[in-house]
């Protein structure tokens, strides 16, 4: 069978499978979405490069790698807490940010 066929049809069964996933964490969205983006880009520009199958999924493995810390990196963090005192007490707690105390 042709070396070319297999790795196309390999990355396509892991995007495949990897869209049926669930994941919980808008973290873990963005680094699936940027490892599959970072494969597809990587796998070009290694057979690009090198116009072989070892290139290419050398380039795979890498955009893939760099894609998912790209999309870890750049993913929304969701609720942010600040730390607040309570002026009577003085005891110091945890509650989600307010922008009226920034002001």
């Amino acid at each position: 069978m042709n070396t070319r066929f297999l790795a196309v049809t390999a990355i396509a069964l892991t995007a495949a499978l990897a869209g049926c996933s669930e994941t919980t964490s808008p973290q873990q969205r963005s680094a699936g979405t940027g490892a599959l983006v970072g494969a597809a880009g990587g796998a070009l520009v290694g057979q690009a490069i090198g116009g072989n199958t070892r290139s290419t999924v050398a380039g795979a493995a890498g955009g893939a790698l760099l894609g998912a810390v790209v999309g870890t990196a750049t993913a929304p963090r969701g609720q942010q807490y600040c730390r607040y005192r309570d002026y009577d007490t003085g005891r110091v707690y945890e509650a989600p940010c307010d922008d009226r105390y920034y002001r």
